[in-house]
């Protein structure tokens, strides 16, 4: 994995572009979830542990843990597309490795291959507790480029 503290950021355009788009999802506001790094063909969400965030046991819920993973996902690969387009995901799979716990959750995604209408990403998600990091989840994701949406 790349160190991410030697990691570029994206442009100040980019990035106001991303966490406005971000800011209008109802559900990353309603689970609590933060954009905390946008670099390009890569997105960082973390997820603040909380009671409703959970399951039964105490564990971080799949649909939390896969919701934030998709969006990272979705917003790395928006940060390499052009003006005026706008990003959609078809389809996406999860391995759920371990349970998900944590003081909070990360989720990373990591374009694979950026393409002219398709992009594939890597997601991984890790529980973090007292700064020591654990990969609890990781998949593939495919997204389209809509072009001619307005942001």
């Amino acid at each position: 994995m790349e160190d991410q503290t030697q990691q570029e950021q994206a442009s100040p355009e980019i990035q106001k572009r991303i966490r406005a788009s971000f800011d209008r999802q109802g559900l990353m506001g309603h689970l609590g979830a933060r954009i905390s790094r946008i670099a390009p063909g890569r997105v960082q969400i973390v997820l603040p542990s909380r009671p409703e965030v959970t399951q039964q046991h105490g564990y971080f819920h799949a649909g939390a843990t896969s919701a934030i993973a998709d969006s990272a996902g979705g917003y790395a690969a928006f940060t390499l597309f052009p003006e005026n387009t706008d990003v959609l995901t078809v389809e996406y799979k999860i391995n759920l490795l371990a349970p998900a716990v944590g003081d909070h959750l990360e989720a990373i995604g990591t374009v694979v291959k950026s393409g002219r209408t398709l992009t594939v990403c890597r997601l991984e998600v890790f529980g973090v507790q007292d700064g020591e990091r654990s990969l609890v989840a990781n998949g593939q994701q495919t997204l389209i480029r809509i072009n001619g949406r307005e942001q």
